[in-house]
């Protein structure tokens, strides 16, 4: 990326920009010449640190690796980032491979079913502030942009204890979540299983799949502090 680029896209001074890069270069996470700059391998340690140090991954792994096998999909973790959802957390079925949902990916919280269900430990007024706040653009043509009914879609999941998101993310793929809730009963993540609507159908994802993801958030909220 160009300093030019860099600045416009942080909104940054150039000669903050320059400066902020020599000292990621001098630190080793940026290689440039002064014209062009780029990432090198060492910023990994960053995101190897925060997933060494955070305890939902430490305590969720073993367990989703468990609700993978039985379930015979992926099993991916999720927590809120602003707007965003990010990946923090990956299991899969032994023996299987999938191209799946990589750690660190982000999508839009509004219209996944983990962002609905991060979103939906929010009051109700900070919740319609959020969503009045955002722009939703269509990821599918499936993708609900009516805020009044996506902010009726996160409220039901308090009740019915999970989400369920057909083809919004992402065109052709289905998904539920469940809230993964502390001791204390506060959601700090999400857990979900998808598959695509040609394999998996909806009443496999809540027959097989949502028991499944429940008795996982069961078993993990009393070792998450």
């Amino acid at each position: 990326m160009t300093l030019s680029k860099a600045a416009e896209l942080t909104g940054l001074a150039r000669a903050t920009v320059r400066r902020i890069l020599l000292t990621l270069k001098a630190s080793g996470f940026v290689h440039g010449d002064d014209r062009l700059f780029s990432l090198t391998p060492r910023v990994l340690l960053l995101a190897s640190s925060y997933l060494a140090s955070n305890q939902i991954n430490t305590v969720m792994q073993p367990l989703m690796d468990v609700t993978a096998t039985e379930a015979r999909e992926v099993c991916s973790l999720a927590v809120l980032d602003g707007d965003q959802v990010v990946f923090i957390a990956r299991a899969t079925p032994t023996r299987m491979f999938s191209a799946g949902l990589e750690i660190g990916y982000r999508l839009p919280a509004y219209c996944t079913s983990v962002g609905r269900a991060l979103l939906s430990r929010m009051p109700d007024d900070q919740l319609r502030q959020t969503i009045e706040q955002m722009s939703l653009t269509p990821m599918t043509p499936q993708t609900t942009i009516d805020k009044e009914a996506i902010i009726a879609s996160i409220i039901a999941v308090r009740s019915d204890g999970y989400s369920l998101v057909d083809g919004e993310a992402e065109q052709g793929f289905r998904s539920v979540s469940v809230p993964i809730r502390r001791y204390d009963g506060s959601i700090v993540a999400a857990a979900n299983i998808g598959g695509h609507v040609d394999r998996i159908g909806v009443d496999e994802m809540k027959d097989r799949f949502l028991p499944l993801l429940k008795q996982l958030a069961a078993t993990v909220q009393p070792l998450l502090v």
